[in-house]
């Protein structure tokens, strides 16, 4: 018999500290699945990696016949570093037009897997890490069976500039990647959750422990909310 888990997405601008969110629910023991991980592992399925020479030539493999992710890259944004995926011969969306079915496939895979096993009653959330999110339909799968809520994490622009240029990034080049992303409002238009950082590791902890809470104490519901139904987002930030 399969047990119910609640599945949510996890999104946040370049430099907001996504992946750090991801991190310290994982330590909460939630099992976080890196969305953008299947992409690169997609890319050494045998009818993907098709699919990838046909659209953009041999020039895109290694030596070895896999795809190199370097030379595939340097194919999708020529001219173009932070091309918008909905332009007109966006070389992106041809890209993700390919992968982005794969993933999903992989992610269903993944979801039933979890479903099928047993374990601890209170062993339910499983987070879905994932760049773009609101930009694609990554983890939107039949029936409801993706992400059914979605946590934002969200940092004011300076803060996460300062971060950037921590990780050895020019001004520039942070900031041509935050307007390539989608903007604060349009990932606030579909959250459920927001957890602001703009503090530090330890205010963060204390706003990651409140939306653990939240995530695993409220009741699964039988079907996903739509954009209509969601609920003001709750904001999981310090107390005053």
């Amino acid at each position: 018999m399969s047990r119910p888990i609640r599945v949510v997405g996890l999104c946040g601008g370049i430099g907001a500290g996504k992946s750090t969110v991801a991190a310290l629910l994982a330590e909460r023991g939630a099992t976080v699945i890196d969305v953008d991980a299947l992409g690169r592992h997609v890319l050494t399925e045998d009818d993907v990696r098709a699919a990838v020479v046909a659209e953009f030539g041999d020039g895109v493999l290694a030596d070895d016949g896999s795809i190199d992710r370097g030379s595939l890259a340097a194919e999708v944004f020529a001219g173009a570093p932070h091309l918008d995926r909905n332009a007109t011969g966006s070389r992106l969306a041809d890209l993700e037009a390919i992968s982005h079915p794969a993933i999903n496939r992989e992610l269903d895979r993944r979801l039933t897997r979890l479903r099928d096993r047993t374990g601890p009653a209170d062993d339910h959330l499983v987070v879905l890490d994932m760049a773009v999110l609101v930009e694609s339909d990554l983890g939107r799968l039949p029936d409801g069976r993706g992400y059914r809520e979605v946590v934002v994490v969200e940092a004011d622009r300076e803060v996460r500039l300062e971060r950037l240029a921590g990780r050895g990034m020019t001004a520039a080049d942070a900031s041509a990647r935050m307007d390539a992303q989608a903007g604060d409002a349009d990932r606030r238009a579909v959250a459920d959750h927001v957890v602001v950082n703009n503090g530090d590791e330890a205010e963060l902890a204390a706003e990651v422990d409140r939306l653990h809470r939240l995530l695993t104490s409220d009741p699964l519901t039988s079907d996903p909310a739509t954009s209509e139904e969601r609920p003001a987002p709750v904001r999981c930030t310090p107390d005053d």
